[in-house]
C-alpha cells in the first residue's frame, strides 16, 4: 500500500487527504492552472463589479438588485473556497490538503452552493410578484420581507452544510487518502470511507430532495405564471420587455441546476466526468453569472459605464 494509500483505523487517525485533481498528462497541468486563473480573474472582477455597481447606484436600490447584490457575494465566495486551492495543486507535487481543510472547504462550499439555489428561488417569486401583481409589488416585496428572504437563505444554507458536513466526517476513512477531485466534496469522501453507507446515503438523499426540490417547484410555479400573466399582454413591445428580465435568470437557473443534476446522475464509476460537470457550477456559473446580468440588462450596463469610465465600456457591453 502506498503513502497515499496508507490504511487508518477511523476518520481521526486521518490528518490530511490527497486531492488527485484531473488525471491528465504534466504538461496540461500549465494550461489548466492559466485556465483556472483566467476563469477566477474574471470571477473577481464580475461579481465585485456587480456589487460595486448595486451599491453605489441609487436607481438600482430595488429588490432584484438586492437580490442579485447577494447572489454576487455568494458567487464569489464559493469560487474562492475551491478556486485557489486549485490552483495551487497544479504547481503542487504532494497535492495534500489538511483534514481541517478539506472539513472547512466542504462546509463553506456546501453553505454557498445552498444558499444560492435558495436565492434563484426567491428571486423567480420577486420576478412573479413585479409581473403579475405590479401595483402591490412595492407592498409585498418590502425592505424588511427582501432581508428576511436573503437571511432565511443563508440560514437554510448553514443549517444544510452543518448536517451534510457533520455526517461526511463522522466515516471512517480507512481506505485511502487520496480524494477522487479537485476539491473536497462529500461523493469523493465517500469513495475513500470504509464505513456503512447507508444512513449517510439516505441522509445526503434527503437533503438533496429538501434543497433541490422545493427551490425548483418555486421557480417552476412563479413562470407558470409569469407565462400566463405575459401572454395576456396584448402589446408585443411588453411581451419582449418582460421575457427579457425573465431570460437573464432562466440562464442562470438553467446552467446551475442542469450541471447539479447531471453530476448527481452521474455513476460513481466515472469520476472525470463528475469532475467536468462540477466545473459548471464551481466555476462556470459565477463567472457568467454577471456577464448574463449585465449584458441583458440596461440600467446595469449604463452604472457599469458609469463607473469605469464610461461611454467605451458601455458600447462594448453591447
Amino acid at each position: 500500500m502506498g503513502m497515499g494509500d496508507r490504511g487508518t483505523s477511523n476518520h481521526s487517525g486521518v490528518t490530511d487527504f490527497i486531492l488527485v485533481g484531473f488525471r491528465v498528462c504534466p504538461e496540461l497541468h500549465i494550461l489548466l492552472f492559466l485556465l483556472f486563473l483566467l476563469v477566477y480573474m474574471m470571477i473577481l472582477l464580475g461579481n465585485v463589479s456587480m456589487m460595486a455597481v448595486i451599491m453605489t447606484d441609487p436607481r438600482l436600490n430595488t429588490p432584484m438588485y438586492f437580490f442579485l447584490g447577494n447572489l454576487s457575494f455568494v458567487d464569489l465566495f464559493y469560487s474562492s473556497v475551491i478556486a485557489p486551492k486549485a490552483m495551487i495543486n497544479f504547481w503542487s507535487e504532494s497535492k495534500t490538503i489538511s483534514f481541517a481543510g478539506c472539513v472547512t472547504q466542504l462546509f463553506l462550499f456546501a453553505v454557498f452552493i445552498v444558499t444560492e439555489g435558495f436565492l434563484l428561488a426567491v428571486m423567480a417569486y420577486d420576478r412573479f410578484v413585479a409581473i403579475c401583481n405590479p401595483l402591490l409589488y412595492s407592498v409585498q416585496m418590502s425592505t424588511c420581507l427582501c432581508t428576511q428572504l436573503v437571511a432565511g437563505c443563508y440560514f437554510c444554507g448553514c443549517i444544510s452544510s452543518i448536517l451534510l458536513t457533520s455526517i461526511t466526517f463522522t466515516l471512517s476513512f480507512c481506505a485511502s487518502r487520496a480524494i477522487d477531485h479537485f476539491y473536497c466534496d462529500y461523493r469523493p469522501l465517500q469513495t475513500i470511507s470504509c464505513s456503512d453507507l447507508y444512513v449517510h446515503k439516505m441522509v445526503s438523499f434527503f437533503l438533496c430532495i429538501i434543497i433541490i426540490f422545493p427551490t425548483i417547484i418555486v421557480i417552476i410555479v412563479s413562470y407558470v405564471y409569469i407565462v400566463s400573466t405575459v401572454l395576456k399582454i396584448r402589446s408585443s413591445e411588453g411581451r419582449k420587455k418582460v421575457f427579457s428580465t425573465c431570460s437573464s435568470h432562466l440562464g442562470v437557473v438553467s446552467v446551475l441546476y442542469g450541471a447539479v443534476i447531471f453530476m448527481y446522475f452521474i455513476p460513481d464509476g466515472y469520476p472525470e466526468l463528475s469532475k467536468v460537470a462540477s466545473l459548471c457550477y464551481t466555476l462556470v456559473t459565477p463567472m457568467l453569472n454577471p456577464l448574463i446580468y449585465s449584458l441583458r440588462n440596461k440600467d446595469v450596463k449604463e452604472a457599469l459605464g458609469k463607473i469605469l469610465g464610461g461611454k467605451c465600456f458601455y458600447f462594448i457591453l453591447f
